[in-house]
C-alpha cells in the first residue's frame, strides 16, 4: 500500500513539474487573412468562374514538439468566400498537422496538410448550401517565435454548394488560395 502512495505521490508532483513545460508547447493567438476563390461549376457550366476575394478572421491554437518540429493547429474563423449571390459567409474550422524546421530561434519554415470544414450561415431561395469538408496544403514561415506567413490551398471534397436555376441544378466547388497571417502569444 505505502509503495502505490508513494508512487501516487511521486506521479502527481511530477506532473506539476512538467505543467509549465507543456504550458509553452500550447500556443494561442489570433489569426486572418485573405480567401481568394474561384467557383468550379459542374458539367462546364458557362456561370460565373472569375476569382473572387474575401476575408477569414478568428481565434488559433497551436501544439508543438519542440524538439521533433511536429505539431497541430487548428482555428474557429469567419470566413467570407464567393461574390455577389454567391457569396458564402460562414464559420471555417481547419485542423492541420505541421512540421516546423528550425532556422534558429528567430526564423521557421513548416509545411501543413489537413481537413478544412465550413458551415454556411447564409440561405438564398435559389442555393442549396452545404457543410463542406475540403483539404488543406500549406506553407510558411514563423518569424521572431510569434508571428507566422502561410499561403494555403483548400480544395473540397464534394459541391460547396447547389444553383437551382430554371431548368435543372448544377454543383458547384469553391476552391480556394488562402494568404494568412497569424500572431501566437
Amino acid at each position: 500500500m505505502k509503495k502505490i502512495l508513494s508512487t501516487f505521490v511521486i506521479a502527481v508532483c511530477c506532473m506539476f513539474m512538467a505543467m509549465p513545460v507543456q504550458a509553452q508547447l500550447i500556443k494561442w493567438g489570433v489569426k486572418g487573412g485573405v480567401n481568394m476563390t474561384k467557383i468550379d461549376w459542374d458539367g462546364g457550366y458557362k456561370g460565373n468562374k472569375e476569382s473572387s476575394t474575401g476575408f477569414f478572421i478568428g481565434p488559433m491554437a497551436e501544439l508543438t514538439i519542440p524538439i521533433v518540429g511536429l505539431g497541430v493547429d487548428g482555428a474557429v474563423l469567419l470566413s467570407q468566400r464567393g461574390k455577389d449571390d454567391l457569396k458564402q459567409i460562414g464559420a471555417e474550422v481547419p485542423i492541420n498537422l505541421k512540421y516546423t524546421i528550425g532556422l534558429g530561434s528567430l526564423l521557421g519554415v513548416y509545411v501543413a496538410a489537413g481537413p478544412d470544414f465550413f458551415f454556411d450561415f447564409k440561405k438564398k431561395d435559389n442555393i442549396d448550401r452545404k457543410a463542406q469538408v475540403g483539404l488543406n496544403l500549406g506553407v510558411g514561415v514563423k518569424l521572431i517565435k510569434h508571428l507566422q506567413v502561410g499561403v494555403n490551398y483548400q480544395f473540397p471534397m464534394g459541391d460547396s454548394f447547389t444553383w437551382k436555376n430554371a431548368v435543372d441544378a448544377v454543383g458547384a466547388k469553391n476552391k480556394t488560395w488562402q494568404i494568412s497571417a497569424a500572431y501566437l502569444f
